[in-house]
Parts: C-alpha cells; structure tokens; sequence
C-alpha cells in the first residue's frame, strides 16, 4: 500500500474526505501534503502507520468500548447502548442519574444496553460497572426536530426586519449602533406589525485592538461586543454626570456624523467613560441590587466568563507592550490558561479581569432590555440572532481551548463562480476527534449564548454542521478538503436546545450544499435560507412565490450581497472591476450581459405577479442608464411577501434604496467591509411614510396566507 493509500485509509477514520466536487463541477482528490497535514492538524501523528496505531489503542482503552458521551434519540421506543464487555462477562449493571436529580438503576444482560423508556431529554450521566470495569458517559437525550413557535407553524406567514446593528444611526448614537437603538428598532418593527428583528453576530471581538472588526471573525462566540453598549444607558450613568467629563460632545458628534464606522474612535470615546462607570460602580455597597446582580452573572459565567475575561486582559497588557496581535506570540506560560502564571496574573491584575466581566454584565443587561422592548411591542419572534461559522485562532476561544481547535487549517469554500480561486475564511475549525471528546459541550455552549435572549438563531453556512471545508496552513484555498462531523449527533443538540431555549433555526444553506442537506433539515425543523436572487430556474426565469419551500426564510439579499438598488444599478460589478476580482475582462463582460439579462427576467417575475405592467418596463431599463425606484423595490418585496415561505425579510438597507453593501467578499482593506451605516437615522426611517408603506403592503400580502401544498 503506497503512502497515499494509507493517509487515505487514516483519513476515512477521522472524516477528511478523499474526494469532492466543487461548485463548479470539478472533482478534487486531495494530495499527499494535504492529507498529512490535516491528519496532522487533527492532532494525530504524520506517519499513517503511527496514527492508525494510536486510534486503535484509543478505541481499546475506552471502557466498554464507549465514548465519553452518547446521544440517545428521545422518539426511540427501546433506547439501548452497545456495550464490549469484560472476557467472561454476560451482564451490566447500570445507574442513570438524570438531569432533574432523579435516579434509575438496573442489570443488562448481554452486550446490548437496554434503558427504561421513555427517557426525559436532557444532559444524564450514565454509569457501568461489570466484574469491576466501570465507566461514567454523558447520556444525552435528544429530540429529532428543532422548536417551532405558533409564528413559524403551518399556515403562518411572518415578516421581519433586519439591520447591521453597528449601522444603524440615531440621534443619540456614538458613532455605531448600540443596544439602545436596537431596543428603539425591536419597538417600532413591532408596532409595523413585524414578527422579528435579524441582526449580525453581537460576538465579541478584541477589546484591545479595535482595527479588528469583523462581526464573522470573532474572539469568541460565547460572549459579547462592548462597543454596543449604550454607555449613557450604562448602570450609573445618572443625568446630573456629564459624559463630556470623560469624552467631548464635539468628538462625539464627530463620530455621529462619520460616514463610515470608525472603530477606533469609537472605542476611544466608549472605553474610557466605562472605565469610569465601572469604578463608580465597585464604589457602590456591596448589598446594593446591581452589585448583587453583576456577582450572580459571574457567578453563572463560570469558568468561562473567568478565562474570556482573562484574555482580554492579557491581550490588553500584551497589546501596550507592543506585542504582536496573537497570543501565540505571547511567552510560553501565558499561552496556557491553566498555568501558575496566568493565574497569578489574573488575581495581580483582579480588578481588570472584573473589568472585563463587567463589561460583559452590561452588554448582556442591555441585549436583554432589548430583546423586552421588541417583545412587549409584539415581536411574536424576538431577535433574530446570527452565530458565526467559527472563530478568530488568535482570539479568547482558541485560547482558553486550544486543543479544541485544529492548529494548522483554516475553515473556506471550494472554488465557485464568485471565487474560482476558492476562499480561505481565516477561522478555525474544530477538531472533530476532540470534539466528541468533550462531549459536544464547546459547540452547546456556543448555541446556548447566541440564542440567549433570541426567538430564532441564524446559523451561517449551515453545511458545517455537517462538513467543513478546511484548508492547511500555507497553501492555496484549492488543496482543501472536506472534514466531516457527526452530523445526525450535532443536529440533534441543535434541536435539543433549540427546545430548551423556546429558539427556532434558520439555517444559512447558501453556496456548495451537500445532496440531501436541505431534506434532512428540513425534516428536523430547521428553515431554509433562501435569497431571492438566486431563486432561479436556469434561464426560464426566478422561481415563483408559489413555489418556494413553506419551511424557509426568504430574503431579498443577505450581507454578502448587493442591495435591491446595488444589484439593479451593477454597482457590486463596478465595485469588483475596480478591485480587479475578476481574472480577465471578459468574465467581467460576462456578468455584465448575465445582470443585464436578470433585470429583464425580474421585471418579467413582477409582471407575472401583476405587481408590474409590463408597458412600464422601459421606465426602468432606459438605453442610456437604468433606473431604481421605491416603487420596484416595493414590488420586489411583496413579490417576496406572497411566496409560501413562512419567514419574509427585509432589510433596511433596501427600505431607504442603499446602494452600498455591508460585505463584499473576497476583501479586506480594499473595501470599507462591516463599516457601512445607514445614510439615515433609524427614527427617519421607522417612522417614515416609505417604511409605513411597504410594512402595510408587506404585511397584507403575508396575511393572504397562500396554501402549503407543493412538495418541498
């Protein structure tokens, strides 16, 4: 067997796939170099032979050949576990204690594991004993398909609203939107008759270096961004404390009135006036609510809150002496969280760390007035939260849990039409051998954070539940490979917590989905993504709204994408062609003839549903320019509101005919990415006739209800 063949065999066994084909068409059989060094990633010795055997003494060791954890499906009529038992052994007697306190015991005969059902879903430990081998596992007890509120039931037909929440502008912003504006929006897309409000990732990113600022590259997604703190909103803020004792009302409403988000100037505003909070706050008695409050929060954080807290801190310190950006270029004992070092850093340095949590506290406080604010104006949905695929290697998580991450590989896409090159993400992926491990408790922890304070969870690209695209460090985006996870496992903890946190899925399915995906989710209650402009049917035109999936989201665009106005006018085009994204001019005059073709197959989709006459085309495709309205926007979106998709979006940016959009992929410092705001402030826009008037056409069209009977 050649050397290939036996990092092939190695890499059947910890789920890399040997061969895939890209959204192209074009099958990829991963080489040598690439084998080796995800095997290596994966924490595995390079050499096949020295890896094949450690994964056999590791399944050899593991007491009746179990692993740490076992998820059990609660439907099942006769839950049992297959057990290797002792030489001579014939039974098992066994111990449960439930999630509730509540016991069960009994004695097994034979290799299968038989428990009492029905088992209560949850989180249980699982105790063994035969001939004096014993084990404890994590027994977790899983429905099938994800919660689903009245709103997202059949035959209902919600609408929401959605935002970039650090574009939003209001009249009391400090240079980025905050929790207060969003509280102000959550308020008035309710009182509009929306169901919910969808916003970007709040994760937290560096407080220490706010260059960093991309809400899909985070630190970590347990925790929260500081700078969407309204600081005047702040425990302690009382009104007879000026903010100018800290921070200008010139540099204030400087900031204010910037085009572009400037997180940096941003930060030097917020940081200090919370820095002064926070001390008045340690001044306040010990017995006062808000101090009880914050120490039931740490209290609750745990271990977790304790280590992100940590990190800040040591990046902050590290960051004044000048280090670089990582913190693996930190000194050897401070790139362990466990060690004697840090934690004789973390009590020198105690009040910093509470400083850190502190912070935490007041997001979290803030997020949840919010969240209040959308409900008791009648959000039926709540927020609308966005969990990002994977987080920064340099950031809190991969700190705090470096073995969970596989060192050496980045999360990416394959090549597809919009990056023939593939794309390298820069995020870390999970290891799927250490994920089990650990008894999936990174990844539930993860979904419990971001659907705190949620009525549904947007998970991006979806597909990751499943497999991930991972490519080595060091070489090109098209050496990757898919690495696969226990998929019917993860799905299953999506739904269990997706019941225990009353939290609907939608499931971001956009690019390379795999064949059957979307069936199984859509089995398990999980909402299709789907985006109106790629809606298609080959050249016959977009899909009808009768013919969209009842059990999905729709959506105009995405943050991704250009706006309704953008993708009329070509202004994403321009914008690449003036970047050099495209290889050659003619894939460029290529896209320009397919946009040019897509504007005729729209307004045609329009005129179908009689929402545009079609004498009226040439108002909008003028020989010498085309022309964007309100009115064609408008129609766009009902065209969306009638589809039998049971969530409509709108973004705000297309409610005001924004031509720029949020993110144009395959850049960085080249395009203002994650930096846009609005051109008008949210009570312009809320409280305008436009808004009104799309909300109430929206709304009606939603209201007819369209039948469910087409096949998904």
């Amino acid at each position: 067997m050649s050397r290939l063949d036996e990092l092939r065999r190695i890499a059947d066994l910890v789920g890399i796939q040997t061969r895939h084909v890209d959204a192209l068409g074009v099958w990829h059989e991963p080489g040598e170099q690439t084998l080796a060094a995800l095997i290596t990633a994966f924490g595995l010795p390079a050499d096949p032979l020295q890896a094949a055997e450690q994964l056999a003494e590791e399944a050899n060791a593991a007491p009746f050949g179990l692993s740490p954890v076992h998820i059990i499906a609660q439907e099942a009529p006769d839950p049992t576990l297959c057990l290797r038992l002792p030489p001579g052994e014939n039974s098992v007697e066994w111990h449960c204690r439930f999630e509730d306190g509540s016991e069960a015991s009994g004695r097994s005969d034979g290799a299968t594991l038989h428990l009492h059902a029905p088992l209560p879903p949850g989180y249980h430990r699982l105790s063994l004993n035969a001939a004096g081998e014993v084990a404890e596992i994590e027994l977790i007890v899983a429905p099938a398909s994800c919660h689903l509120p009245d709103a997202l039931e059949p035959g209902r037909h919600s609408w929401g609203l959605t935002a970039q929440l650090y574009g939003l502008r209001s009249g009391g912003d400090w240079g980025i939107g905050d929790f207060t504006d969003l509280a102000w929006l959550a308020r008035a897309a309710g009182r509009l008759g929306a169901a919910t409000v969808g916003i970007n990732p709040l994760h937290a990113l560096f407080a220490a270096e706010p260059r960093h600022f991309s809400p899909y590259s985070p630190s970590s997604r347990a925790w929260l961004n500081f700078l969407y703190i309204d600081v005047t909103a702040a425990s302690g803020f009382a009104d007879d404390w000026a903010a100018d004792a800290v921070a200008s009302p010139a540099a204030i409403a400087g900031a204010r009135a910037a085009e572009l988000v400037d997180y940096p100037a941003v930060a030097a505003l917020k940081r200090p006036v919370l820095e002064a909070l926070f001390r008045r706050f340690q001044a306040q008695d010990v017995d006062n609510p808000l101090r009880i409050a914050f120490q039931e929060f740490q209290l609750a954080g745990g271990a977790a809150l304790a280590d992100f807290a940590v990190f800040e801190a040591l990046h902050e310190h590290f960051t004044h002496q000048a280090m670089p950006f990582s913190w693996h270029s930190w000194p050897a004992p401070m790139r362990d969280p466990r060690s004697a070092e840090v934690a004789e850093f973390a009590r020198a340095r105690a009040d910093r760390v509470d400083f850190f949590q502190w912070l935490q506290w007041e997001a979290d406080r803030q997020l949840a007035a919010a969240a209040a604010a959308g409900r008791e104006a009648g959000l039926a949905l709540g927020l609308y939260r966005d969990l990002a695929v994977g987080v920064d290697p340099h950031g809190a998580d991969a700190w705090a849990d470096p073995e969970l991450i596989a060192p050496g590989a980045a999360i990416g896409a394959p090549p597809d039409p919009l990056s023939r090159a593939g794309q390298n993400w820069g995020l870390a992926p999970i290891n799927p051998v250490r994920l089990r491990r650990r008894r999936f408790a990174p990844l539930v922890a993860a979904l419990r954070a971001n659907m705190r304070h949620a009525g549904i969870l947007r998970i991006d690209h979806v597909m990751g539940l499943r497999r991930l695209y991972c490519i080595p460090a060091g070489m090109p985006a098209t050496a990757g490979a898919y690495v696969n996870y226990p998929f019917d496992d993860v799905l299953r903890l999506v739904a269990l917590e997706s019941h225990r946190q009353n939290c609907a899925i939608v499931g971001e399915d956009l690019g390379t989905v795999p064949d059957g995906f979307r069936d199984t989710m859509r089995a398990a209650n999980a909402l299709s993504y789907r985006v109106f402009v790629f809606e298609r049917r080959g050249d016959a035109g977009f899909v009808p709204p009768g013919d969209y999936p009842p059990l999905a989201a729709a959506s105009a665009a995405t943050h991704d994408l250009a706006t309704l106005k953008g993708f009329w006018l070509g202004h994403d085009i321009e914008w690449r062609q003036r970047l050099g994204l495209y290889p050659d001019d003619a894939a460029a005059a290529t896209e320009i003839a397919e946009r040019r073709r897509d504007r005729h197959l729209l307004l045609e989709a329009l005129a179908a549903e009689g929402l545009l006459a079609r004498e009226r085309f040439g108002e909008f495709l003028a020989e010498d320019a085309v022309v964007y309205t309100f009115e064609l926007g408008e129609a766009i979106h009902v065209f969306l509101a009638r589809s039998r998709a049971r969530l409509m979006l709108v973004q705000l940016e297309d409610v005001i005919g924004e031509i720029e959009q949020p993110n144009l992929p395959g850049t960085s410092d080249s395009h203002p990415n994650w930096r846009r705001r609005l051109s008008m402030r949210i009570e312009e826009v809320l409280g305008g006739r436009d808004m009104a008037e799309l909300a109430a056409r929206v709304g009606a069209a939603r209201r007819q209800r369209p039948p469910e009977t087409i096949t998904e």
